[in-house]
């Protein structure tokens, strides 16, 4: 387990991280999000020991984190780190001996990583003639390649389209069931949602949001209402507490002043005795994050 206990750090008058606590526990994927600037990579450099806190304690299991636990972290950086004159094996192998594995061992499991991340090349390719989207498959496989107990991935999904990111999706989900503590970060709400068990969102250092994802969305209340349905938007507008609706689809998007408007919407549109759909949710992920992060920055 991971846990981040008041955690502090400044760059001359510019506070970047301020009282930050986190707890990730093994299989357990926590998403840390926020604007540009906001303190997610300095918080990865601090737990990687690449900086110092200025203040507060980084623990693993309890104890500090040594050389050896950091033989056990597996990192993805923002900015990619591969060798683009190496091959791909001669590239994965360095990566592997770093953290202790053998080289056998770990040519062994990259034939096995290439045909399950569907990487389009051979081990003997050079990294400098791979597309973008394998390339970064291969940082991937970089990362993971010594089977961590603990994985930081800045922006995984950078470069991929929406099939390769599935897959590394499902390769993050399995790493999680196996019981690695997982923190990753990404400007892709959706993914972010999709992915995590719990969520801290930062602005200007400071911790704005943090816990479950679910628990986090309903703290908001259920007030969209999604409806299919032949009534008229005047009508709908003149319900109390409606603040506007907008064309979605195949149906329209009310928002509403309080969850308990719900009742009034789905009595009207269910006059006729039928409505082609009625859903109340609470705000996504992306919308929260617009309204508690990015706006006023």
């Amino acid at each position: 387990m991971l846990e981040l206990t008041n955690i502090t750090k400044k760059f001359g008058d510019k506070v970047a991280v301020d009282g930050l606590n986190m707890t990730v526990k093994a299989g357990e994927i926590m998403g840390l999000i926020g604007q540009n600037g906001a303190g997610k990579t300095t918080t990865f450099r601090m737990i990687l020991d690449f900086i110092k806190a200025d203040s507060g304690e980084i623990t693993w299991n309890g104890a500090p984190i040594t050389q050896a636990v950091k033989q056990r972290i597996g990192f993805l950086p923002e900015e990619r780190g591969l060798y683009q004159k190496l091959t791909v094996e001669e590239q994965i192998l360095y990566f592997a001996e770093l953290h202790g594995m053998k080289r056998s061992d770990a040519r062994a499991d990259l034939a096995n990583w290439m045909t399950k991340l569907e990487v389009v090349g051979k081990v003997t390719d050079k990294v400098q003639a791979l597309s973008k989207g394998n390339a970064q498959k291969i940082q991937f496989i970089a990362t993971l390649i010594h089977q961590p107990d603990f994985l930081i991935l800045d922006e995984p999904f950078t470069g991929l389209d929406p099939v390769n990111t599935s897959l590394l999706m499902n390769e993050i989900h399995t790493l999680k069931e196996n019981g690695a503590a997982i923190i990753f970060s990404s400007h892709n709400m959706s993914g972010v949602e999709l992915l995590s068990d719990n969520l801290t969102m930062l602005k200007n250092g400071k911790v704005v949001l943090q816990g479950d994802v679910q628990g986090i969305r309903d703290s908001f209340g259920r007030t969209q209402i999604y409806v299919e349905s032949d009534v008229e938007t005047s009508e709908l507008l003149a319900v109390d507490g409606v603040k506007k609706i907008e064309k979605q689809g195949n149906g329209r998007m009310i928002y509403v002043t309080d969850e308990s408007v719900g009742r009034s919407i789905f009595s009207k549109v269910s006059e006729s005795g039928y409505t082609q759909a009625f859903v109340q949710a609470p705000p996504t992920l992306d919308e929260i994050f617009r309204k508690e992060v990015a706006e006023n920055v």
